[in-house]
């Protein structure tokens, strides 16, 4: 146990004893306990593993490569479709946890093995991402604007991309690469100061 993360599970009003559980699971299977993003991490030789996190509705165990997992059991959520390589097995009550222990630890010790054979997740490129039309207009009609986006860390444009092409209408997607033009003309993403 890493007393750093102690704060977490002592702060939970609504999943106190399915957090304590999962940590229970997580440290049974030797891993190293770190505190990463506010949150418990469980770590295999530096390498992240598991990592418990809490929601309104649930608590979840979120495995890093969850995606390269066999899931046997058909137990892992995307959490979202833009979500690439994490994949969570949630829980509303400390009888779930229980009741799967050994499943739970039969999925921590297979993404350890995964991290032992050096696998990784193949990320999609961002050409592979969807480009709202509202903002392909934009670039159509900016040469300066065009080479601005070009310029920015694929992570940067990804995370325009994803914030663009979220909204269901067509109002907010234009409302949206309007407000952030300024910012992309300047050279900075999405959430940079």
């Amino acid at each position: 146990m890493n007393s750093k993360a102690d704060f977490y599970f002592a702060d939970s009003q609504k999943w106190q004893r399915e957090l304590e559980q999962l940590r229970v699971i997580a440290l049974d299977c030797q891993l190293t306990e770190e505190l990463k993003w506010g949150s418990p991490c469980y770590t295999f030789q530096g390498n992240n593993i598991v990592l418990i996190h809490e929601f309104k509705e649930y608590c979840a165990f979120l495995f890093f490569k969850g995606v390269l997992l066999n899931d046997a059991a058909n137990i892992l959520v995307q959490q979202s479709k833009n979500v690439q390589s994490a994949r969570q097995i949630r829980f509303t009550n400390v009888e779930q946890i229980i009741e799967q222990q050994a499943i739970l630890k039969a999925y921590i010790y297979e993404a350890i093995e995964v991290e032992k054979a050096g696998l990784e997740v193949k990320f999609k490129t961002t050409e592979e991402f969807l480009v709202a039309e509202e903002f392909k207009i934009k670039l159509d009609e900016s040469a300066e604007l065009k080479t601005a986006f070009e310029a920015l860390t694929p992570g940067r444009q990804k995370a325009y991309l994803l914030h663009f092409s979220a909204p269901k209408q067509s109002k907010t997607r234009e409302s949206r690469v309007e407000k952030c033009i300024p910012q992309i003309l300047k050279g900075k993403g999405l959430n940079d100061l």
